[in-house]
């Protein structure tokens, strides 16, 4: 045994691992992204990105079916992109064993909404286990993949974004257990769910469930501690440590399964205490479902637990009437850092162009969402992946009248466009739709971390075991002039996203077409993986106009008289500045 300070994504890697787990497929998402990173280093288990969750858990079915373990990853919003999948394979059931990683961010720290995985859980009727710590995650995912392969279940590995990155202790084996491939066995009642057999599988699913509750009532994954009995507490997940913190006198049931709820142990647990309180982040999920067993629950002694965000030691103490701690107060004299472009970024010179032309913009997920903040505010939708082509059309349908002084634009990365852009794209099409796309190949994943995707061709084991892959890559990488083609777009156009004028150019014909639909490809690397720095350009008798501040570029703001002054520890040499003073002053 050998004990290692390992965070949850880490953890669940590294026990998917000595599981026997032959395959790791998923998309990259925060806060689950970490953990194909991890796996990808083991030997004996394959580990690629997919183009979007909904392919990625296909591919896992499809190994599962095969007979290989296989772990599936995703963040929150990725498992509304896999429902469809989910929802059948609920009832088909599992060859090998499958693990759905599903990683939830309460307060959105990196994402567009928040939400509580473990109602597609309760909705598919999969098992649902919910670490506390890096210990439980290595843990609950050993025991996930036997426990898919005796209830012939797919298991959701519940996590959010403080299980995934907080770091703990983690007794480990330290070594893989060899699991044979199962047999192939062709099974078309089992499946293939048309209509007549899908009915006898939800039949087949139904006496699962009643297993799994009867599972669920004494398994050693749900935990009764019991302490000072006029308070207890129904918690799961990283919420049971912050009530051991808040709370350490209270009495717990802990629930590391929390699909399906054992209704014999919840009752035992209430009848034990004075007062019975659930507590929950970001949802009413085990509240609700633990009423809906006729159990009376309390309320905390001061305030009600807020239903948003997340929680913590402080916001349950103070919910209960308790005193804070003493603690070092947070610095109140730091200057703001608003999100904002790298210096650099081949994105700038796009937004600074739409803003100018007062466009309606319909963005996207990826780090060009920024374009929607100062200095640009030229973003004027972010709703889901893929939207901004679809959106953009019904804009189209319904403004058309407008299109002269406001021309209506879509905005998205090369990565989403592969991930769900291209069938927004090709609804437009077929509908004969007008308006302007734009496809901003940075060539690479950026915002969580350059992954590779299908656009650079760039494979998650490649992207992990070399520095600089893009020269090479060792995919297949889409061409997307020729795949735009194919599609039936006619008015296309590939421009480098560092040249001020050719965007201006690009941006003006494409937007002045407005007989048929517009594609315009500004393609330029991201400077987190295009290391290449040129000189420090200089600023000589600056007329303080501002033009290059607009550009919003970090390395460049203005001193105490209003002239531009250039940082050389932030400035990349990327020249956007020289192309945007009008007076030559830069260079």
């Amino acid at each position: 045994m050998a004990v290692q300070l390992l965070s949850g994504n880490e953890a669940i890697a590294q026990a998917a691992w000595e599981a026997g787990c032959a395959l790791g497929v998923g998309y990259p998402g925060t806060p689950s992204t970490e953990t194909l990173e991890n796996l990808v280093l083991k030997e004996d288990c394959h580990c690629e990105w997919s183009p979007n969750e909904k392919v990625a858990l296909e591919v896992g079915i499809g190994a599962s079916l095969g007979g290989l373990r296989s772990l599936v990853t995703m963040k929150h919003v990725g498992l509304n992109v896999a429902a469809d999948p989910l929802m059948s394979v609920c009832n088909a059931g599992v060859n090998g064993g499958l693990v759905i990683l599903a990683a939830d961010d309460p307060s959105c720290h990196s994402s567009q909404n928040e939400q509580d995985s473990r109602v597609y859980a309760d909705f598919a009727r999969i098992l649902c286990l919910d670490p506390s710590d890096s210990a439980e995650a290595y843990e609950y995912t050993r025991e996930a993949f036997d426990l898919s392969e005796r209830f012939d279940v797919p298991v959701m590995l519940h996590e959010t974004m403080r299980i995934a990155h907080t770091k703990s202790l983690v007794e480990l084996t330290g070594e893989r257990t060899e699991v044979e491939p199962k047999d192939y066995v062709e099974d078309i009642s089992k499946w293939v769910m048309m209509p007549a057999i899908a009915v006898q599988r939800r039949a087949a699913a139904d006496k699962r469930t009643q297993e799994l509750i009867a599972y669920a009532e004494t398994s050693p994954l749900n935990r009764i501690e019991m302490r000072d009995s006029s308070l207890g507490i129904i918690c799961a997940g990283a919420v049971y440590e912050h009530v051991r913190e808040a709370l350490p006198e209270a009495s717990t049931l802990k629930l590391g399964i929390t699909w399906p709820l054992a209704p014999e142990l919840l009752k035992s647990f209430a009848s034990q205490v004075d007062r019975c309180i659930v507590v929950e982040e970001a949802s009413d999920y085990l509240s609700l479902r633990v009423k809906a067993y006729g159990i009376q629950l309390d309320s905390p002694d001061v305030s009600p637990l807020p239903i948003a965000g997340e929680l913590s030691p402080a916001r349950i103490r103070t919910a209960f009437g308790k005193e804070m701690p003493e603690s070092i107060d947070v610095a109140t004299d730091l200057p703001p850092r608003p999100p904002a472009l790298c210096p650099g970024c081949p994105h700038r010179f796009v937004f600074t162009e739409l803003k100018r032309m007062k466009a309606i913009v319909m963005g996207d997920i990826g780090c060009y969402t920024l374009g929607a903040v100062a200095p640009f505010r030229a973003v004027h939708s972010t709703i889901d992946m893929g939207a901004s082509v679809s959106m953009a059309h019904g804009m189209e349908l319904a403004r058309a009248s407008e299109r002269a002084s406001r021309p209506v634009v879509a905005v998205i990365g090369d990565s989403t466009f592969a991930h769900s852009g291209i069938t927004s794209l090709l609804g437009t099409i077929y509908n004969a739709g007008t308006g302007t796309v734009l496809i901003l190949d940075n060539r690479t994943t950026a915002m969580t971390g350059t992954q590779g995707n299908p656009v650079n061709g760039v494979t998650l084991s490649q992207q992990m075991t070399q520095k600089n892959p893009l020269d090479h890559p060792e995919g297949k990488a889409v061409d997307l002039i020729a795949l735009c083609q194919a599609m039936g777009v006619e008015d296309l156009r590939e421009v480098d996203a560092q040249n001020m004028k050719a965007v201006r150019t690009a941006l003006s014909e494409a937007t002045k077409n407005t007989s048929q639909l517009s594609v315009v490809i500004f393609k330029s690397p991201c400077q987190l993986i295009d290391r290449a720095r040129g000189p420090i350009p200089e600023i000589v008798d600056c007329r303080a106009c501002g033009q290059c501040i607009q550009i919003g570029c970090p390395a460049i703001y203005k001193d105490e008289t209003g002239r531009a002054v250039i940082d050389s520890s932030q400035c990349v040499g990327c020249g956007q500045c020289a192309q945007t003073c009008p007076f030559g002053c830069i260079s």
